[in-house]
């Protein structure tokens, strides 16, 4: 039982991966059987009472799939999907009754640092934290940091918790790059906010260096839209510059096919999704050294690392990558190699449902 807040539809990056494992065409274990339990519902966009409202009975179902769990024949493993903030809170308390019924369940952290996290609750709510993580069967992370975090603010045993990168699906059959000579396509795919780094990504595209250079740039994603477009146009780079708000995934793909760079210059990410999709379809990829970015990027090789927040250095990076079409190219192959090594679904898959099978077999 996948415990996913929004479902596989409304659930975001969280969603999204859970997607992706559940309709991986190769990898996963035969004779395991997946269910998604929505915790959360969707989001409403400026209807504040009616989220919370709904959210609640939302909660209120996950607590009755899992007694539906426990008088069932079926052994049965949840896996809860746990972020920080409001998400804590809700699973906590789904995680008390599997507690209360003898279910048991393993957590899976996608928060980009929950070590932190924990150490901002007060008191009451770090002792909830130390007892949810403390009788999971398994915890699971995005990185090395995000491991290493919660060993050092968690009293966890070390063979307990465990790295699973992020994946997403094969784009391939391949599709051509834009001809040598078409203006450079850069592409930012996320939700449009200052973790991300939006702002600075504006002031680096309108910097001097770039400014010379045949390129033009598409931010999509939901978020303050008219915002960042009033941004872009203020400093000059409006007509540069495309803001198609949120994209489903068929158009995530389309735009990956026809962009030339992919770049996200976030302040904060356990492991992003737009990253593992810029790899995969063979993207040079321009991003910040957060989470577990450094685990998957290989600099100049599969990639560009700036620091986050470093406006002169990520325009600087970008110029150095639309104005040299070899580097250009070069990165592009190195992102796909890089892609077909170590972030495909199918070992993602494969990895995740062996140890669910392992987890039920211990129970």
């Amino acid at each position: 039982m996948i415990i996913c807040p929004g479902g596989l539809e409304h659930g975001g990056g969280i969603g999204r991966q859970m997607g992706y494992f559940l309709h991986a065409p190769h990898g996963r274990r035969p004779g395991l059987a997946y269910r998604v339990v929505d915790s959360r519902g969707p989001w409403f966009l400026g209807a504040a009472r009616r989220y919370v409202a709904l959210s609640v009975l939302y909660l209120a179902g996950g607590m009755f799939a899992i007694v539906r769990a426990r008088l069932s024949a079926t052994p049965h493993l949840i896996h809860v999907n746990i972020t920080g903030r409001g998400s804590t809170f809700r699973k906590s308390a789904i995680v008390a009754v599997a507690q209360l019924l003898g279910v048991r369940y393993m957590l899976h952290v996608h928060d980009y640092d929950y070590a932190q996290e924990y150490r901002s609750r007060g008191a009451f709510m770090q002792a909830i934290i130390r007892r949810v993580f403390g009788r999971a069967v398994h915890v699971l992370v995005l990185g090395e940091d995000a491991r290493a975090g919660l060993l050092g603010a968690l009293p966890l045993a070390p063979h307990l918790i465990s790295v699973l990168h992020n994946a997403v699906p094969d784009p391939r059959p391949p599709v051509p790059r834009p001809p040598t000579g078409a203006p450079c396509h850069l592409l930012f795919l996320g939700h449009l906010s200052a973790r991300k780094g939006v702002p600075e990504l504006l002031q680096a595209l309108a910097s001097a260096p770039l400014a010379p250079l045949a390129w033009h740039a598409t931010l999509a994603g939901g978020g303050p839209v008219d915002a960042f477009r009033q941004q872009a146009a203020r400093l000059g780079i409006g007509a540069r510059v495309a803001f198609p708000g949120w994209v489903d995934q068929a158009a995530v793909t389309a735009l990956c096919a026809g962009a030339d760079v992919l770049v996200l210059p976030s302040h904060a990410e356990g492991l992003a999704m737009s990253v593992l999709e810029g790899l995969s379809h063979g993207l040079a990829v321009v991003a910040t050294p957060v989470g577990a970015h450094r685990e998957v990027i290989v600099p100049d090789v599969s990639g560009v690392l700036v620091p986050p927040g470093d406006v002169a250095a990520l325009g600087d990076a970008l110029a150095r990558i639309v104005g040299d079409a070899a580097l250009r190219a070069r990165l592009q192959a190195g992102a796909r190699a890089r892609y077909v090594e170590a972030f495909d679904i199918a070992g993602y898959a494969e990895r995740l449902s062996d140890l669910h099978a392992r987890l039920l077999a211990d129970g």
